[in-house]
């Protein structure tokens, strides 16, 4: 919030006309009444009781929640269906809705220019203030050129404002000031054009530091079908120190800080917003009880532009619908500036969303649970991150452009349509704080986690990726959907990439990218999945799975080039031969087990089988796709199961990045002196490079040193082969032959 310098010299004629128009009478301060606020947080069931507002007004809402149905399958695996949500049955009362007066009635405030006229001894007036004391309707229109209207009422009137064709600006504080009542109510009167300004510093005229040109210390309700201009040069637009609640109206803010702020809560249920802001479009903060500061749309129309967040809520951000179309524009690495932020649950029930940012176009630092709703995404670094739980029950998600797609300590897709472009991971399940949370932005600071988990049981997936396609930094389960995936071209990346274990139980995968690092589930699993590397295949040529017949079982093509597939589909029976087909490349494989082809070391080297018709294999072409086998394992995985980060794949492969693993790749680069498999180029000018635990060097190399823990036999300078693998012998031996 910003602070600003109060001028302490002021003339004593303006301190006496402050004085009497100051909150000197009702000082009930702020009071956090929680019954009122509609927090739910036991579970995401809705069956609590509904809480009875503090206007004592019934509400005709009903509690909308959305759940997951979908299960895992998997008895391995655990999911969420969504993340605690609040209550909304009661947020908004009739009298929130009710935009009806009677004009008769009412009590009417002229504005001229300079000076104010009413009839009413109710309207205290000096110069050109107005203080209302006592609770009714006042109507209120003409211009005012510099002044200001205050409410000090009794701490139980409920006021309520009617703006007819009414122009206020204030030069020096707000444009309307409540300082005290129960709630305000400020009502658009149809056919109206209201404008509302603030064109320079803030003085403060009591202890309060009024700083927005609707500044009330209590709950403020905004309604009514006119059209609002608010104008903030310094400051913020429209500020409560409670809860801020719109239900109609169109809105124009431009806004040196929040356009819209409130401290306990800002539920909005209908409207049209267009706002400009300096800092966040929407804010909702308190600093006192993490339980408050929360912000609810039940619909609307809003267009945002920002430098800070489009819409931020120090506790839960939920939407049930409306539309949004929100820009940030914030730069620099101390700024939060994301398209939708919770600190803590963030909930999507459905709406549309078009989010351009610099940082994360959904974010919490907690849960967050889309359950439907149509989202175009572009932003500088996740599309959708949660530092816990990211749960996707429902919805059309297209980020078009981001660092990672999809990021949360644990992730469930349930269903859904999901597009992702990234130029880092598509999705990635990870462990630790995001360090571009709640206050500050840049690419995420997390690590391997055994309890970072992906699961996907259901919908359509479809990732173009240049770092991995689908990271788990713990496990990866896959129960149900469709997965297409595109890239890496490096070979520093996988299209599956787990540091657990990774099973497939049903669904339909193809994972095309560079064979390096490439990965296939585990033993676990029980639907079949094939892993084959071939040579590099242009992009656009088409992947097709046969049956034993010629017919077409799966056929896709890859947006990137890519020189390795996993395919796996309810269609693979063990038993069975299948052909491959990838561009100009064609083999045919027989699934003598479940899991056909197993990820590699460096760059070819077979553990313990070598290639398989075209296919990464180990134990005649089926490691199962186990870590542990040493032919699967890359350099940076632990044998132990350990979560052990891989190199930094920012080094382009000079810390421990193994090559594509096919007669058409090279070694890493900056490795030296050391053969590679038969066919294999090694790059210029290298030399004594260490071999991967347990595989033997190529014939014709000396001098290297054997893995750790392993000796040579002696007399023999030369490096003698893993202990119990007969088919590998020390190099320069006259009767072993080494298999490539």
């Amino acid at each position: 919030m910003i602070k600003y310098k109060y001028i302490k010299t002021i003339s004593a004629a303006l301190i006496s006309a402050m004085l009497i128009t100051g909150c000197s009478v009702h000082n009930s301060g702020s009071t956090a009444n929680d019954s009122s606020r509609g927090v739910t947080t036991s579970s995401t069931d809705a069956s609590a009781a509904a809480e009875k507002n503090t206007d004592g007004d019934s509400s005709d809402n009903s509690t909308n929640e959305s759940s997951g149905s979908a299960s895992n399958s998997s008895s391995s695996a655990t999911t969420v269906s969504n993340a605690t949500s609040i209550d909304t049955s009661d947020m908004f009362t009739n009298r929130d809705k009710e935009i009806g007066y009677d004009e008769s009635t009412s009590v009417k405030l002229t504005l001229n220019g300079d000076s104010i006229s009413s009839s009413s001894s109710s309207v205290a007036i000096s110069g050109s203030t107005a203080t209302i004391s006592e609770e009714g309707i006042y109507i209120i229109s003409g211009t005012l050129d510099d002044g200001m209207i205050i409410i000090d009422a009794d701490k139980n009137a409920k006021i309520q404002l009617v703006l007819d064709n009414a122009s206020i600006n204030s030069s020096t504080s707000a444009a309307i000031y409540v300082c005290n009542a129960d709630k305000v109510f400020i009502t658009l009167a149809a056919g109206s054009e209201n404008t509302l300004s603030n064109g320079g510093e803030y003085i403060a005229i009591d202890d309060n530091n009024i700083d927005a040109v609707i500044f009330s210390k209590d709950d403020l309700t905004l309604n009514g079908s006119g059209v609002l201009t608010i104008n903030a040069g310094t400051g913020h637009g429209i500020v409560s120190k409670d809860d801020l609640v719109i239900t109609g109206g169109t809105y124009n803010i431009t806004a040196a800080g929040h356009s819209l702020s409130a401290n306990d809560s800002i539920r909005i249920a209908d409207g049209g917003f267009t706002i400009v802001s300096g800092k966040d479009g929407i804010h909702a903060e308190n600093s006192e009880d993490e339980a408050l500061g929360f912000v609810y749309i039940a619909g609307g129309d809003l267009n945002i532009t920002a430098q800070g967040d489009g819409i931020s809520a120090g506790y839960y951000l939920m939407i049930d619908n409306g539309s949004y179309d929100i820009t940030i524009e914030g730069t620099g690495s101390d700024d939060s500036a994301k398209g939708l932020k919770a600190a803590g649950n963030l909930i999507v029930n459905d709406g549309t969303f078009t989010i351009s940012t610099t940082d994360d176009g959904l974010h919490s630092n907690s849960d967050m649970s889309i359950n439907g709703g149509s989202f175009t995404i572009a932003t500088g670094d996740d599309g959708l991150h949660a530092d816990n739980d990211l749960i996707i029950n429902s919805g059309v998600i297209d980020i078009t452009d981001c660092y990672e797609g999809l990021e949360g300590l644990t992730i469930t897709v349930n269903d859904g349509t999901i597009n992702i472009n990234a130029s880092d991971d598509g999705i990635n399940a990870a462990g630790g704080t995001d360090s571009s949370g709640f206050g500050g932005f840049g690419h995420d600071a997390f690590s391997a986690d055994s309890d970072a988990n992906i699961y996907i049981n259901g919908g359509t997936i479809t990732i173009n990726a240049d770092g991995d396609g689908i990271d788990s930094n713990g496990n990866l389960y896959v129960t149900g959907g469709v997965i297409y995936v595109s890239g890496p071209e490096s070979s520093a990346d996988g299209a599956l990439d787990y540091d657990g274990e990774a099973t497939i139980t049903g669904g339909t995968l193809i994972a095309a990218g560079a064979s390096g690092m490439a990965e296939n589930f585990g033993s676990d699993s029980t639907q079949g999945s094939i892993l084959v590397s071939f040579t590099t295949q242009s992009a656009g040529t088409t992947i097709s799975l046969l049956d034993e017949s010629g017919s077409t079982l799966l056929s896709w093509q890859s947006d990137k080039t890519y020189s390795s597939v996993v395919i796996s589909s309810p269609d693979i029976v063990v038993g069975n031969t299948y052909t491959i087909k990838a561009g100009n490349y064609e083999t045919t494989v027989t699934m003598d087990s479940t899991i056909y082809g197993s990820g590699m070391g460096m760059g070819g080297f077979p553990g313990g089988g070598g290639f398989h018709d075209g296919g990464f294999s180990g134990n005649n072409g089926n490691n199962n796709g186990d870590t542990n086998n040493m032919g699967g394992q890359r350099p940076d995985r632990k044998n132990e199961n350990t979560y052990e980060q891989r190199p930094n794949r920012e080094n382009n492969g000079s810390d421990g990045q193994r090559p594509d693993g096919n007669n058409d790749m090279t070694p890493p680069d900056g490795s030296s002196d050391m053969m590679p498999p038969d066919g294999m180029t090694p790059p210029e000018g290298s030399s004594d490079m260490m071999p991967p635990d347990g595989m033997t060097p190529p014939e014709g190399s000396s001098d290297m040193m054997p893995p750790d823990g392993m000796t040579p036999p002696e007399g023999s300078s030369d490096m003698m082969p893993p202990d119990g693998d007969g088919s590998m012998t020390p190099p320069g031996s006259e009767t072993g032959n080494q298999e490539t």
